[in-house]
């Protein structure tokens, strides 16, 4: 076992390193799929059993399925990540400068404490479109002999007005703004990328954690990561679906989600609250049946079940007062369920019925998945969601199951190895039943 949990999460460490953003995340699971012979749902006019395809959405959001012995209309088994994390967005005219230093404006994305940016170093990730449609990709920070960014923050010598104030105020969110250079950078853009700074104005570049993940401890048994939350899971329900034997037959049809824009409320036409998914399922049963009703999609979506899945917080011992006491995730414990997320009084949660709790209880312990049962802190001490509800809204049944983190939404989050292998064993213990 122990070579197995090494070999999976050499290779999760390596798709960490390549995805520091939702546009290369989704490009590396294009690439791991093509490589298993998934092929593109448009290119197929019919689809039988054992088939392997995977749909697109703006280079962002992702669908990937083996097709099951029993038709679509039937219901499907899914597993939802997402591929987005928090970071700090350029606007959309980054570039001043102020006291001889060159700067990017940024914009928060998703939920930190801004504090934790600061005197990092960072790198810098990116699509520039210009106007004739050329597409530019930009990766600065990681490759070696690559320079990096970094936020400023007041020496300790004059830095007693500011300890002063409350840890949310240490830095304004319109201070967040990366130290680029001295001089122009708006010129190196142009000589080394062939980028004006006008095009900048249609271009998504994103401020991220430089550097590779890590091992953690003299026993090598964690992992130090940008964007664990929720790339982590994400990776392990493409694992699973890609590691089914090809010509595999599933009962039904097996399918991933790896889906945009969770971190500000999967809104948009990337994220969960889009079509994309009953699109997806509408013209796998079109290829099924050469025809799509929309009772046959509706049908569909309401046969289907769902994993979640999506990190939770593990209990950190230095700050117990953020626990529910005997409903704690605990670090290399194996994936959690979570039955409802939302906050206090359960507002904004799916809550899975225990019918379903008690199907995914027995699929998880035949297959010997090592996992545990949480609840995601201490009620009134804040709360968090998944895209379980807008999954939950097409009447099909849905639980959160993720791996739980140490310092969730900081640059760098801590998983256990144990707990990443499993979730993936999780997870092709559900498409398996």
């Amino acid at each position: 076992m122990k070579k197995e949990i090494e070999s999976y999460c050499r290779d999760y460490m390596r798709f960490l390193a390549a995805a520091k953003t939702e546009r290369r995340a989704y490009a590396e699971a294009v690439r791991l799929l093509e490589a298993k012979g998934f092929k593109r749902l448009e290119d197929m006019k019919s689809l039988k059993p054992g088939d392997r395809v995977w749909r697109g959405y703006h280079g962002k959001t992702l669908f990937a399925a083996v097709v099951g012995r029993e038709p679509v209309t039937s219901g499907i088994r899914v597993v939802g990540g997402h591929t987005d994390a928090p970071r700090l967005d350029l606007k959309p005219k980054p570039l001043y400068e102020k006291g001889g230093l060159a700067y990017f404006d940024t914009h928060i994305y998703g939920g930190i404490k801004k504090y934790q940016w600061l005197v990092l170093p960072l790198a810098l990730y990116g699509t520039v479109v210009k106007k004739n449609g050329k597409k530019v990709d930009i990766a600065i920070g990681d490759a070696a002999g690559d320079p990096v960014f970094m936020i400023s923050d007041v020496l300790p010598h004059f830095g007693k007005e500011q300890l002063e104030k409350k840890a949310k105020d240490l830095v304004a969110a319109e201070d967040m703004d990366v130290v680029a250079g001295i001089g122009s950078v708006a010129e190196i853009l142009k000589k080394k990328y062939g980028v004006e700074k006008d095009d900048l104005l249609s271009a998504e570049l994103e401020i991220v954690p430089a550097g590779a993940p890590r091992e953690v401890g003299l026993d090598r048994a964690l992992i130090a990561a940008y964007g664990h939350d929720d790339r982590v899971c994400a990776y392990a329900g493409l694992h699973a679906l890609i590691d089914l034997s090809k010509g595999q037959a599933l009962s039904k049809t097996g399918a991933v989600v790896l889906c945009d824009k969770e971190e500000i409320g999967s809104v948009g036409a990337s994220g969960m609250e889009s079509s994309f998914f009953e699109n997806t399922v509408a013209e796998l049963i079109d290829r099924q049946a050469k025809s799509a009703r929309d009772i046959d999609v509706r049908r569909a979506l309401e046969r289907s079940q769902m994993l979640s899945a999506d990190v939770c917080a593990a209990s950190d011992p230095h700050f117990p007062d953020a626990d529910s006491i005997g409903n704690e995730a605990k670090l290399d414990g194996g994936p959690c369920a979570i039955k409802y997320t939302g906050a206090a009084t359960k507002s904004g949660a799916s809550d899975a019925r225990a019918e379903f709790v008690a199907e995914i209880r027995r699929t998880m312990d035949d297959a010997k998945v090592e996992w545990q049962m949480g609840e995601l802190g201490r009620a009134e001490k804040g709360g968090g969601g998944t895209i379980s509800k807008f999954m939950a809204r097409f009447g099909m049944d849905v639980l959160d199951f993720g791996t739980p983190l140490l310092n969730m939404h900081a640059p760098w989050e801590i998983a256990s190895k144990h707990d990443c292998y499993h979730t993936m064993k999780a997870y092709r213990a559900f498409f398996a039943r």
